[in-house]
């Protein structure tokens, strides 16, 4: 589905690069996915790649409560289908932070959508919560899968309770400014705590060249632009739990001490600039790694066609016979 007939319309503004504060870009597209006019630049100092101009925050924070669902997946109550797949994920997630957690952490996420991974962490001992500025998948995580997660704004959130992980699961590429939110994060983040990212990898890649821009994601990151961005926003990486070459980027941070000293970039755009170009339609397509993970989500979404109705039905009953008082 087309996002740009209902986005909000983009003020111009002189661009200036959100991590390295640069303005020398080059234009690597002119067009969104849909073929409809999106420009987005490559900044030539750092190698982040960005909407020309970025929207502005009233504009995010406008579309994301109230458009961007029905516009990205094109529902306003999530199917069965796309609660099992994002209860599925949320267990993933869990088993893989699992080696780096205590087990007493609170765990607060930011961008929560259904509220999957929040009730996940929640059933495996850990008070969990999180805020989802839109309306539509919040109603259904407060009222089927009984989560606290506010329907609110990362800006009007002052305080989280200090949480021991905060989680941003596909959330960074979708910020006007991902460096005031992750210094936002880090204020709400307790001492030594722990921060985890998820979101696409522009140099993995994951998508066909005339796949991957659109307007939802306003930042298209490299592994080495986001660590860049977290460090300079005072955190210190723990470990990267995805290679450089798959679709998504998997990062756990903490929270420093003292600023680390970030890495340089040096001539990162051009690499950037090459993993754009790497590929066309036939040899993207060709590859071992992008036909056995074709292979495996076909067989994925004939499992969730077969089998989700079900699972949500017993998932919702769980859930919700823990809730009632014991007699």
């Amino acid at each position: 589905m087309t996002t740009s007939s209902t986005a909000p319309k983009r003020r111009p503004a002189t661009p200036r690069c959100d991590l390295c504060g640069g303005g020398d870009f080059s234009i690597v597209s002119a067009t969104d996915r849909h073929g409809e006019s999106l420009q987005t630049g490559l900044c030539r100092g750092c190698g982040l790649v960005m909407h020309l101009p970025v929207p502005s925050e009233a504009e995010v924070a406008d579309y994301y409560a109230n458009r961007y669902r029905q516009d990205y997946h094109g529902e306003q109550e999530p199917s069965p289908r796309r609660v099992m797949r994002a209860w599925n994920n949320g267990e993933r997630i869990y088993r893989q932070l699992t080696p780096y957690l205590t087990g007493e952490e609170a765990v607060f996420e930011i961008g929560a959508g259904i509220g999957c991974t929040v009730k996940a962490f929640e059933t495996h001992g850990h008070k969990a919560s999180g805020i989802e500025p839109n309306h539509d998948f919040n109603t259904y995580s407060r009222t089927r899968l009984l989560t606290r997660i506010e329907n609110t704004n990362l800006y009007d959130l002052k305080d989280a309770g200090s949480p021991g992980l905060i989680l941003l699961i596909h959330v960074i590429e979708h910020f006007s400014s991902p460096s005031r939110a992750l210094k936002h994060i880090h204020k709400l983040l307790a001492e030594g705590g722990l921060f985890y990212v998820e979101c696409p990898n522009l140099t993995g890649p994951f998508a066909t060249f005339d796949r991957l821009f659109h307007y939802a994601h306003i930042y298209n990151f490299s592994p080495q632009t986001l660590q860049v961005l977290a460090e300079k926003c005072g955190f210190e990486m723990v470990a990267s739990l995805t290679s450089e070459n798959e679709p998504d980027i998997h990062m756990l941070f903490r929270k420093a001490k003292a600023k680390p000293t970030a890495m340089p970039l040096g001539s990162h755009a051009v690499k950037v600039e090459a993993a754009l170009y790497g590929h066309n339609a036939l040899t993207y397509h060709l590859r071992p790694a992008y036909l056995l993970r074709r292979v495996r989500k076909l067989w994925s979404y004939l499992v969730e066609g077969l089998t989700a109705k079900s699972f949500v039905d017993k998932l919702l009953a769980r859930l919700q016979a823990k809730e009632r008082p014991k007699a």
